[in-house]
Order: C-alpha cells, then structure tokens, then sequence
C-alpha cells in the first residue's frame, strides 16, 4: 500500500471530525493523491449528478491526475438514532482498501456531538461500494469533453495542495 492511502486515511478521518463536530456537517467527501503528491479534494454534493454519471466524472479525474490513492467518504443513516460517518482509501496497486467507520451522536436538535474514533478495517476493495474508480470507465466523447470543461472550471475553487512523501 502506498504512504498516501494511510496518510489520506488519516487526513479524511480528522477532516470529517472537523467537519463534523466544529461545523455540523457531514458531506460526501471525495479525494485523490498522485505520484508526485498533488491532492485535490471536494464535496461530490456539489456535483449534483445522477450516481452514473457522478461515478464516471470520478474515475476520469482519478484517470487525469494519473491517481495512486483516493478517498470516498459519506454519512451513512441506518436508522434516525444511528447514524456513521464512513470512507473508503482505495490505493491504485494494493487489492485491499482501507475502510473507516465511526459512530456519530447528535442531539435532540439534530446538531452533531459526538464521533467515536474511526475503526479501520482492510477490505477487498471489489467489495466496497467506493472501490471501482481506477476501473477502466467507457465514456462517450462528448461527456469526455463536459468533465473535462467541467474540472477545469473547479479545480481553482477546491482544495489543492502537496502532501508530505
């Protein structure tokens, strides 16, 4: 596995307790890592895409830059009173990825409290519903040039930096 995937598992965890905790929110987040440390991060909400089309975007940016590890991570609501923040940390050359979970409290308010420490678990990453996007994604031409407009036009506006080797 990569020095980023445990990095990124690391990052995203301490990201969603932040996100969370100080501000109360719980988006889906999505990231990805290249070779040379290039990272780029952004809420998939603000996408607002079908699941297809929003699951083909991802794999042509994780294409693009040529991506070693990403990151996925959503709420998941199992009932009103048990709710799990989770993300997958799928690394480009390992057959494993790395899943977190941890368990979030909210008050009567419905305000966030509490998160549990994230567990990690390794899980065959053809079993993780975040797990395909270094799959070879058929794309037509003209939704190629759409993600391709359309990545241009976000990448000044969303997180970008260099991670540490």
């Amino acid at each position: 596995m990569h020095i980023f995937s445990e990095n990124l598992a690391l990052e995203i965890a301490s990201y969603y307790r932040n996100l969370a905790l100080g501000h109360g929110v719980i988006p889906k987040v999505f990231t990805l890592v290249n070779v040379q440390g290039d990272q780029y991060l952004f809420f998939i909400d603000d996408l607002r895409m079908e699941k297809e089309e929003e699951n083909q975007f991802l794999s042509f940016i994780v294409k693009a830059h040529e991506a070693v590890a990403y990151a996925q991570g959503t709420l998941v609501i199992v009932e009103k009173n048990q709710q799990f923040i989770e993300f997958a940390v799928v690394d480009h050359d390992a057959e494993n990825a790395i899943v977190c979970s941890a368990e979030l409290t909210r008050d009567v308010d419905d305000k966030p409290i509490g998160l549990t420490e994230f567990d990690k678990t390794l899980v065959r990453k053809q079993g993780i519903v975040f797990g395909g996007h270094f799959d070879l994604v058929k794309i037509s031409e003209d939704r190629l040039e759409d993600f391709e407009s359309l990545w241009d036009e976000m990448k000044p506006k969303i997180l970008h930096r260099q991670m540490d080797v």
